[in-house]
């Protein structure tokens, strides 16, 4: 049932259960017609029983006589499967024409008086037989009168035969009907999704740009969901454009200066090559970041990057960088905190951080990483000269330095920046009590796994 067709998934299902629920019904049926045609049979020979009584008289040699047989003509038909015993004690003294030469030993009983019993017995033939029997009291007899009407059950059973025949083949006929509306109901349940496949077959051959028209409720979110990848998957080919075209705006300026250089010559031509590779490099460096970290954005199932895992081997590295200067750098947090984006998009964010405040610190950097709600807050602090408020906000302007003297390109805030945004968080400053700059990235954390719904 994992693959193949949905119809015929969903006519198996409903053959199943049409099956099932018929052979029992038939079965119920037709127990409980034999339930009835017993209790008829039994409710006819009770009639029969107590006109048999009613004739039975002493007469006057004392000797018990019935004065007129029961209404049915098959008591005097030989063995005709209906027929009447009467017994005095256990001995057997009147019995219907229709039982010719033979007789019916009916069970060793003792019933109350008036009460009625049941009997199976084997008939003359073989065949089986049901007694109903009573005992009367009767005045100038001493032992208990037994009274008997027998009835062969193959009529029973030849009904029941007969019913369960023509109930099949109403079952049969009923089966076929709700098969066919089964089908009639799958063919239009499924029409929403034949429509979704026209729609999609207009997308591939370009004719659309999204699933038009509303499906029912149970299929629209599902529409809803692929024109809403589509609306994304737009604007990221539209992004991807745009990149291009500023990745080719900003390499074209380089490449027209380093022709220059070439083909003037001079002394000084080497450098100027060399210092337009570089920026070509930065430039190349900080477009397949923004490519990167925008693809990353809309990853699917995305178990993100552990944020203490992913920064411990920054951190020892820019310390071993700046071991001449006697900077350390203090790394804590909550292990379990994971932050939705790539592990080298974090490492690219908080590094360019990191590698500042180690740059501007005196001898201390301290980065902690916590949870609010559902936002990973990485904090990276340093004890060097700080950064007045009014000058902060053009920091993260690209190429912008506020002292040359330091090495930088100027780009690192700017990067940790853009970065943030296309990951939908946010990059802040302020004033850190150890002395110098506090640089506050926030960034979507991956919610705590539920103990219990783990996989």
């Amino acid at each position: 049932m994992a693959s193949g067709s949905l119809n015929g998934r969903l006519l198996a299902l409903a053959a199943v259960w049409v099956t099932a629920a018929l052979v029992i019904a038939g079965i119920f049926l037709t127990d409980l017609f034999r339930r009835h045609a017993e209790a008829d049979l039994a409710r006819r020979m009770g009639h029969q029983l107590d006109e048999l009584a009613a004739a039975l008289e002493i007469g006057a040699d004392g000797r018990l006589a019935v004065t007129r047989d029961p209404g049915d003509p098959r008591f005097h038909r030989p063995l005709s499967g209906l027929y009447w015993e009467v017994m005095v004690g256990d001995a057997e003294v009147l019995r219907s024409r229709s039982l010719w030469d033979q007789t019916l030993a009916l069970p060793v009983d003792r019933p109350a008086s008036g009460e009625l019993h049941r009997h199976e017995l084997t008939g003359p033939a073989g065949e089986r037989l049901v007694a109903w029997e009573r005992t009367l009291e009767l005045s100038g007899i001493d032992l208990p009168v037994r009274v008997a009407v027998i009835a062969d059950a193959a009529d029973i059973q030849a009904a029941t035969a007969d019913f369960s025949q023509v109930l099949a083949l109403s079952l049969a006929i009923l089966a076929a009907g709700l098969m066919a509306a089964a089908l009639v109901q799958v063919r239009l349940g499924l029409v929403p999704l034949r429509r979704m496949r026209a729609a999609l077959a207009q997308l591939r051959a370009g004719t659309a740009t999204r699933l038009e028209g509303r499906f029912p409720d149970e299929v629209q979110p599902l529409a809803d969901d692929l024109n809403q990848l589509l609306t994304e998957n737009a604007a990221m080919v539209e992004r991807a454009r745009a990149e291009a075209a500023d990745l080719a705006h900003a390499l074209k300026t380089p490449l027209a200066v380093i022709a220059n250089a070439v083909s003037g010559g001079g002394e000084d031509a080497a450098g100027v090559v060399a210092r337009e590779a570089d920026r070509m490099q930065r430039q190349i460096e900080r477009h397949l970041a923004r490519a990167r970290a925008a693809a990353a954005g809309r990853t699917l199932g995305s178990a993100g990057s552990p944020a203490l895992a992913t920064l411990r081997p920054l951190a020892a590295a820019v310390q071993r960088l700046h071991a001449d200067r006697g900077i350390r750098i203090d790394l804590s947090g909550d292990p379990a905190i994971r932050i939705r984006g790539d592990a080298q998009d974090v490492q690219e964010m908080a590094g360019n951080l990191i590698d500042n405040a180690a740059k501007w610190g005196r001898s201390l950097v301290r980065v902690g990483v916590t949870r609010i709600g559902t936002v990973a807050v990485v904090t990276v602090e340093d004890d060097g000269p700080g950064i007045p408020p009014g000058r902060r906000a053009v920091l993260p302007e690209r190429g912008r330095r506020l002292d040359e003297t330091v090495p930088g390109t100027g780009l690192g805030l700017a990067i940790s920046d853009e970065l943030a945004r296309l990951h939908g968080g946010t990059l802040r400053l302020d004033d850190s009590p150890l002395g110098g700059l506090r640089v506050t990235l926030e960034l979507p954390a991956v919610p705590p796994r539920v103990p219990g719904n783990a996989p």
